[in-house]
């Protein structure tokens, strides 16, 4: 039975896996994948490294480790200024839609939650980031789920913010060793019942026994143009995760070649399997490959490694709970 730090480290390192195994088939769909590589079965990036989903969930991760269960949208609004909003940015500019929108939404003066109010609030873009408030809350769903929403309140609204809820509130869960079917039950428990995300979710894991193939069918708009939407993304990431029972490989491996926005729907997969089965279960040739982050998006994340984030937070989980 893996040990909570031992899941701690399985989550981050999973997220970031993910991340740098899903890169490559971004936006690209299966047939594509299949035109390019075949199956994708492991890194087919020359350099594989994590993208902004990785340096973003180390932003939060540190913004937590720093202040806890007291973190405030004051507090992430003031990190958001530090470290992203008043420094150069990298050649990503902010990465995704939802955080580029926020970013000229600060930079002109705008407070949380008004810094949310702009046309990518529904993005993926807190999901990507909300693993680390369930490695923090190990255990305890619902104060993932609160702290995450905090979080997002600087840069998401509604489904937006639901999707992260639900990604934070599944890795608590699986942090204290729940089974794949309550980890999914965790997660639907803490948003609204008739939300796109809960429907999606929950479509995607009634189908995930048939494989990647219904999973995506029951889930993806056909000719949406945008594939960084938190419903949908997070119900395939989801429905990957079910379909392999939480094991890693077929986790990660099943998100990444569904396509669409495969490196964050993989990224939470790899965080859901890695809290689920622990570090030890990330193929050794996987887990080599990451190293700090290279601060390609956020050059103030330049440096801090995922492992060493996990570990923070489980220092912080055990100061808190003294």
């Amino acid at each position: 039975m893996p040990s909570i730090r031992e899941r701690a480290r399985g989550a981050l390192l999973g997220l970031a896996v993910g991340d740098a195994l899903g890169a490559p088939a971004e936006n690209l769909r299966p047939s594509e994948i299949r035109a390019r590589w075949g199956r994708i079965t492991g890194y087919v990036a020359e350099e594989p490294a994590g993208t902004d989903d990785t340096e973003y969930a180390i932003f939060s991760g540190l913004l937590l480790a720093r202040h806890g269960s007291a973190l405030t949208p004051a507090h992430v609004e003031a990190a958001w200024h530090e470290w992203i909003a008043d420094r150069a940015e990298g050649p990503f500019r902010g990465a995704g839609f939802s955080e580029r929108g926020t970013l000229q939404n600060l930079r002109r003066g705008l407070a949380a939650p008004i810094s949310a109010q702009h046309r990518h609030a529904w993005s993926d873009g807190l999901a990507m980031r909300a693993a680390p408030f369930g490695v923090f809350a190990a255990g305890r769903p619902a104060e993932a789920a609160r702290l995450a929403a905090i979080d997002g309140s600087v840069s998401h609204e509604g489904e937006g913010i639901y999707g992260g809820q639900a990604v934070a509130a599944g890795v608590a869960a699986a942090m204290a060793g729940a089974p794949p079917t309550a980890v999914v039950a965790s997660a639907l428990a803490v948003i609204p019942d008739d939300s796109w995300t809960a429907r999606s979710l929950r479509r995607a894991v009634t189908v995930a026994h048939r494989g990647e193939r219904a999973v995506r069918s029951a889930v993806v708009i056909g000719g949406y143009p945008w594939t960084d939407l938190a419903p949908e993304a997070v119900a395939l990431a989801f429905g990957a995760y079910a379909a392999a029972d939480g094991d890693f490989r077929d986790a990660v491996l099943t998100a990444v070649n569904m396509g669409r926005d495969a490196d964050t729907t993989a990224a939470v997969a790899g965080a859901l399997a890695g809290a689920t089965r622990g570090e030890a279960e990330i193929p050794p040739e996987w887990a080599s490959a990451i190293g700090p982050a290279r601060g390609t998006c956020l050059p103030a994340m330049a440096g801090h490694h995922v492992l060493k984030v996990a570990d923070l937070l489980t220092t912080t989980l055990t100061e808190a709970t003294r």
